[in-house]
């Protein structure tokens, strides 16, 4: 059969598979497993656990789990909370800093934590409350929040940037450093959106706030220094050259442990042990995600899929752009259904080999593509955050979240758009840091 039916065919068994309800590792195994037997016999099973246990004999997997019990011990206490009251005190002044704290707060928890789920949940369980009662519209309350927790997948540390570096044996540490300035630069449009909707809907009551004094500024600092601080540390000993990125983690995770042990009193086993055990409940989904789709990989280069699709899209005498605009169509649509580790991992051999031929650079293609990531978790009919707020504030209608997320929507692209224009805004400071490329 012609590879590129084949590969038609891989894809609409795919959709088929896990749409039916299984787990996104366990359907990536049951296709792999399915072509593997019609297309090459009975045979290619023997190499199935081998592919399986040796996709996850990688040193830099290590990091993963250590940086999940890192935002795990942060999410398990009032970090969060903490956090948001900071910048509520010192931005009062500011006219609608209310909404900057608020975005602020996503964009600091998320590098904390990494999680966008976890951002959204600590940071709106304060935050969408206090906006509704000065005034905000449901729909910038609630919006501003699920777009802000998206910021946990790009602001490093960003687990999603780990399995992107793993899948496509690219420098974590560059990934890390090629998000900052595009979250950075996300951060600034979310507010300025904000800010304009805030002051489009005219309502003064959105704009006032009650007034802090120096010292209530100033007492609450202590609680969230500390962990700002290990933030710093990590990319430090990462950057310094003192660690790898998976010894860094390992500190980085002890030491957020014992911080909320000694500043939140997270002394009780039983809220210790829960921690652990959904660290290690993340883990273990994540690392299978990846072990099955390295042998989804296997199966697509062992049939010639791969290999036939490159090949085929390198003979389209098609702008670069065209080329790149249909591939973000492609990551639009896949983010819609998928969480973005398994679209990393699925598309990811697929797509850097073209990529790479079409002259874009890997470094600058992963901000590009984790950013469509994060418009995935704010669209339906999968966007995780959507349903996060809505858990948060039940009597805030789906639509009116989902009506509120729109513009933040249209703020990603918009920041695409402008990575596409200059490409040095990602991979800028990873060359000022760690030295060109050769």
């Amino acid at each position: 059969m012609d590879p590129l039916l084949l590969g038609a065919l891989v894809a609409i068994f795919t959709v088929v598979v896990l749409f039916s309800g299984v787990s996104v590792a366990l359907g990536l195994l049951i296709v792999s497993a399915g072509f593997l037997i019609v297309f090459d016999g009975m045979r290619s099973l023997e190499l199935m656990p081998e592919i399986l246990f040796g996709k996850l004999n990688n040193f830099a997997l290590l990091s993963i789990p250590m940086f999940i019990i890192m935002g795990a011990s942060i999410a398990s206490t009032r970090a969060g909370a903490d956090l948001y009251e900071a910048l509520e005190r010192w931005l009062t002044r500011v006219p609608g800093g209310l909404v900057i704290s608020n975005l602020g707060a996503c964009a600091l928890f998320a590098a904390m934590s990494g999680s966008s789920p976890a951002t959204c949940a600590a940071i709106g369980k304060m935050g969408i409350p206090e906006m509704r009662k000065r005034g905000f519209p449901d729909g910038v309350a609630a919006g501003s929040i699920a777009a802000g927790g998206t910021l946990g997948i790009l602001i490093p540390p960003s687990v999603t940037m780990i399995v992107y570096g793993i899948a496509t044996e690219t420098s974590i540490g560059r990934l890390f450093l090629a998000g900052v300035i595009p979250g950075l630069l996300l951060v600034a449009l979310f507010m300025a959106w904000s800010l304009y909707s805030t002051w489009r809907s005219g309502d003064a009551a959105a704009l006032t706030a009650r007034s802090y004094s120096w010292r209530e500024r100033v007492e609450i600092l202590p609680r969230v220094l500390p962990f700002l601080a290990i933030i710093l540390g990590v990319l430090y000993a990462m950057y310094g050259g003192i660690a790898t990125p998976s010894e860094t983690a390992a500190v980085g995770a002890l030491l957020c442990l014992v911080i909320a042990m000694v500043i939140y009193r997270l002394w009780n086993p039983a809220d210790l042990w829960a921690v652990l055990r959904d660290s290690t409940k993340e883990s273990v989904m994540i690392l299978f995600i990846i072990a099955a789709a390295g042998v989804f990989s296997y199966m697509l280069s062992s049939l010639f899929i791969t290999q036939s699709i490159a090949e085929w899209i390198g003979t389209l005498d098609v702008n670069r752009w065209v080329l790149m605009g249909a591939i973000n169509v492609f990551l639009l649509i896949a983010g819609f259904f998928l969480p973005p580790v398994a679209v990393i991992l699925m598309a990811a051999p697929i797509l850097l080999p073209i990529i790479t031929s079409a002259g874009f650079d890997p470094i600058w293609f992963a901000v590009v593509l984790t950013i469509n990531m994060e418009i995935g978790l704010i669209s339906p009919p999968v966007g995780l955050n959507l349903y996060v707020i809505n858990g948060i504030a039940p009597d805030i209608k789906l639509k009116t979240i989902l009506v509120g997320s729109l513009p933040f929507v249209g703020c990603m692209v918009l920041a695409i758009v402008l990575l596409c224009l200059f490409p040095g805004l990602a991979t800028w400071l990873p060359d000022l840091v760690m030295g060109p490329r050769i």
